[in-house]
């Protein structure tokens, strides 16, 4: 792509009233939109970044055994008062509204419902099962603290997996099979080494779930953290009984800030016993269908690591979420242009990912750009370069620059 044929630009501040790091730095470099307190739209670059993030959960799912569905975002109430999650006094999170012929109907802000009263026409016995199935797809929740950007919005893209099992065996290990997907994301999102599983609350699910945090200073989360055994306690559960129960020493962890970008938990029957999801068993009786739920906020996600990996200078993407996997940048000056242009031609032709900005604007503001933008591999052609014979390559973490042969751009890929 060619910097100057996109339609959106960068800025120096952040609008009025963006409190949040993650969506200040996002919203300067042209990734997202604003459009209203806790809602954003996805411009090109965002997009791409976005994209690349369902690439890697889809992977890991698929692996998994996961197979992906697409539901419908609105909701049909009846089916929302057999579980109780209906009423405002349970869920208090509802966006709701009336059709013009008076019926009511919500946005989806997650699918046990309809998942599991779709699967009722669709697994009987105990050969249908286990199943595992997920999405990827727009939520809508009522957020009354809609003021950390990506973090924690009122409409955001999440991918929701949930598991359909015979025994509580096959539930555990299923969850456990969860948590190293989960742990492989993290990893291959660059932030592995910053996210910790933890022990926290189920909240109105079950008593426990899993949660997975990042260490950040901006989190909304403080976490008691063994970095050792690289687990955490959640503070809304940190008691001498849940420490004895997982064999922690307070005096071993350190209290942190952190944000939460994943959270698995058991369901159990739950649910299945409300819609009537049961399954024959071998022996020819009836069971209900244990169930586990498994949430991942791609767009969450985003806001993350952008806010967690930057600097003062802006963005800086691992290189599995960047847009691009080069920015090439033509610091104007006699033969620079032509250099460039042919280069451009040559990393595309290779499959090489590349966002060119061959725009005709100085050097200081290009870099700056570049800078903002986070791309992890900066290309420069200059005067300079051209009369050496050469191309400057420097990467967005650590700034170290070197020159380089045309030939060994083409692995950046």
């Amino acid at each position: 792509m060619k910097q100057s044929t996109l339609f959106t630009k960068t800025r120096r501040e952040a609008p009025k009233g963006e409190v949040s790091r993650n969506a200040g730095l996002l919203i300067r470099a042209g990734y997202i939109h604003k459009e209203m307190a806790g809602v954003y739209s996805f411009l090109p670059l965002g997009l791409r970044v976005l994209n690349n993030i369902g690439v890697i959960i889809r992977e890991e799912m698929n692996a998994i055994g996961g197979q992906e569905v697409l539901l419908s975002g609105l909701q049909n109430p009846e089916l929302w008062k057999r579980t109780g999650r209906w009423d405002d006094a349970v869920v208090d999170n509802w966006f709701k509204t009336k059709l013009s012929d008076g019926t009511e109907v919500g946005l989806g802000h997650s699918h046990e419902e309809p998942l599991t009263a779709l699967l009722t026409e669709h697994l009987s016995s105990y050969r249908d099962l286990p199943k595992a199935i997920y999405q990827i797809q727009g939520k809508f929740r009522n957020e009354l603290r809609a003021k950390s950007g990506l973090l924690r919005g009122r409409e955001f893209i999440m991918k929701d997996m949930y598991s359909f099992v015979r025994t509580p065996q096959e539930l555990d290990s299923f969850h456990e099979q969860a948590v190293q997907a989960y742990r492989n994301i993290f990893s291959r999102a660059g932030i592995g080494d910053r996210t910790f599983r933890t022990f926290a609350s189920g909240g109105s699910f079950s008593k426990w779930s899993d949660e997975f945090q990042m260490l950040c200073d901006a989190g909304e989360d403080t976490i008691y953290l063994h970095r050792e055994r690289e687990l955490a306690v959640n503070r809304e559960v940190y008691t001498d009984e849940v420490l004895a129960e997982l064999g922690l020493d307070k005096h071993e962890l350190e209290e942190v800030r952190a944000i939460e970008v994943g959270n698995i938990f058991k369901l159990g029957t739950r649910f299945s016993e409300s819609l009537g999801l049961t399954f024959t068993e071998e022996g020819g009786g009836k069971k209900p269908v244990l169930m586990g739920c498994y949430g991942l906020g791609l767009s969450r996600l985003m806001g993350a690591v952008a806010e967690a990996l930057s600097d003062e200078k802006g963005l800086r993407w691992p290189k599995a979420l960047s847009p691009f996997a080069l920015h090439l940048v033509m610091l104007p000056g006699t033969g620079a242009k032509e250099s460039a242009e042919a280069l451009y031609g040559t990393l595309s032709a290779r499959g090489v990912s590349v966002l060119y900005d061959d725009r005709d604007i100085s050097a200081g503001a290009k870099l700056a750009d570049a800078d903002l933008l986070g791309i992890p591999y900066r290309a420069i052609v200059s005067p300079r370069t051209v009369e050496a014979g050469n191309i400057e390559l420097m990467e967005r973490v650590g700034g170290e620059a070197r020159m380089v042969s045309e030939a060994e751009l083409f692995s950046l890929s």
